[in-house]
Formats: structure tokens, sequence, C-alpha cells
């Protein structure tokens, strides 16, 4: 994962300042993912950027531990005002952090960006709870016009505007989830990006 380190790290500041684009939906995704949540809750995320999703789902639960593997996105996510129970530390996706098991392991936008999505869904496997829960958003970029998925988004690699990312389908994201041995008991979108698919899944009890 080191360029993707590197280039979250280069990013770091252009990122933390970009407005949401759709506020409305990430509202709803956000109500969403609370209401799974309980507040004897102990959850991991991985991916956390800068730390907005985890300042504002931490208050709910018991403990919140937010990773990422940029040390520029932890810098600035740790400077943020955040509720006692929420922790901030440097760790890859694929690798443990804290003390699992989790009742729930959050993963949004991150799954399109591991080395091997079905490792990092294993290791989210082992790191949960039996019972426990997968909350994850993922953007689907073979579901895409192919010249956006051929043409643009190539060409804003190139000038390292966009991160190495995995082309999945919708389907192939279902089926690792599945693979992985999560029962999938949510899926939709919100808001009008149909390749953004989140994804509620539960590690059997």
């Amino acid at each position: 994962m080191t360029s993707q380190r590197g280039f979250w790290d280069r990013m770091a500041e252009r990122y933390a300042a970009r407005p949401i684009k759709d506020v409305a939906a990430y509202e709803a995704m956000l109500a969403d993912a609370a209401g799974r949540l309980s507040p004897s809750d102990r959850v991991l995320e991985i991916g956390c950027g800068t730390g907005g999703t985890a300042i504002r789902l931490a208050p709910g639960v018991a403990q919140w531990t937010a990773t990422d593997l940029s040390p520029e996105m932890v810098r600035i996510a740790s400077a943020k005002p955040a509720p006692p129970n929420l922790s901030f530390v440097v760790a890859d996706a694929d690798l443990s952090t804290g003390e699992p098991p989790y009742d729930a392991v959050c993963a949004f936008l991150i799954l399109h960006l591991v080395d091997d999505i079905r490792t990092t869904l294993s290791a989210i496997r082992d790191w949960l709870k039996p019972g426990g829960l997968l909350l994850s958003k993922t953007y689907c970029i073979g579901d895409m016009n192919p010249a956006l998925r051929w043409g643009v988004i190539p060409v804003l690699q190139r000038i390292g505007w966009v991160p190495p990312i995995k082309s999945l389908m919708s389907q192939q994201l279902r089926a690792a989830i599945a693979e992985a041995g999560f029962e999938i008991e949510a899926s939709r979108t919100f808001g009008s990006n149909s390749h953004a698919h989140y994804i509620v899944a539960r590690k059997p009890a």
C-alpha cells in the first residue's frame, strides 16, 4: 500500500478542504449507520481519512478506533475536536489494531482501494465478534460507463489526481463479501451516485 500512502499524504490537505458533494446522501448514510450501532459497541473504522465520519458517529457507541494508512490524514483528523471515546491510529487496512474482537467494523470508501479485497474482508471477519456487523460503502468502478472507466480515470491516475482503484463490479463486491463468510443484510445507494454501494453484512453468530 506504499503508493496509496504517498498519494493520500500528498492529497490530505486538499481532501480535508473538499466539501461533501451530496450532503443529503451523506446524512442519510450516517443515519442508517448510526441506527445499526449500539451505545455498548466497540467499533473499528478502516480508511477513516480526515475523521469526519468517525467524529459524527463515535458519540453513539462506547469506543471508536479510527485508522488510516496515511500519517497526514491521521494528523489532520487528530487535530479536530472529537469525543473522548474516539482515537485515531495510523494503520494499514489489513492490519489489526486495538483489541479485537469488535462489535462493528466500518469500511467507508476503502474496499475499492485495498490491494486484495478478499484479504481485507477476511481480516475484517476475524476482527469481528460472532454476530458483528460490517458497514461499508464502496465505489464499483466496473459498473461505470466504459469511457470513464477506461478513458478518464486512467488519465487522472497518470497525472496523480486519482489513486490506484480496483475496477470492481457490484456483483463482484457482493460475491466477495459473501465468500468471506458474511451474510448481507442490506444493500442500497444514497443520492444520485448509483455506483457507491452501501452494504451492511453480518458475521454469523
